[in-house]
């Protein structure tokens, strides 16, 4: 008898556990572990069945931006997620820059997609296929 895979739970680094859970509670996601209240290292959030870890990493550990890893969330309306990443302040002037898919846009590959990233660098790309 084979086991079956039911989930994934990506751990990404963060050089601050508590600034990286506020963010992800303003993409909606909620916090369902935090292992510490006064000096954070590690945290769990979750949003529709999706779990996201976070793990303290010092700076040293990663070379911006070529050592950060890429998330990629499937959704069912990347335009409505988009913009209620907007309205939630997540999205801003300064993340326009910093990619081709900083807004919803068709992709050569069959997607339509944007991505922003976390405030430790590592991009979180979000998609549906189209």
């Amino acid at each position: 008898m084979s086991s079956v895979l039911r989930a994934v739970h990506p751990v990404l680094p963060a050089r601050d556990v508590d600034e990286s859970v506020r963010f992800f509670q303003k993409l909606g996601f909620s916090l369902s572990f935090l292992d510490s209240e006064d000096r954070p290292r590690y945290a769990a959030l979750g949003r529709d069945g999706v779990e996201v870890h976070l793990q303290w990493a010092d700076e040293s550990q990663w070379a911006y931006p070529t050592d950060r890893p890429a998330f990629r969330f499937v959704t069912s309306d990347v335009d409505a997620l988009f913009h209620e990443f907007l309205h939630a302040g997540v999205i801003g002037e300064d993340q326009q820059d910093q990619s081709p898919w900083a807004a919803p846009a068709n992709t050569p590959w069959g997607t339509r997609e944007f991505h922003v990233r976390d405030p430790a660098g590592s991009s979180l790309q979000f998609y549906q296929p189209v």
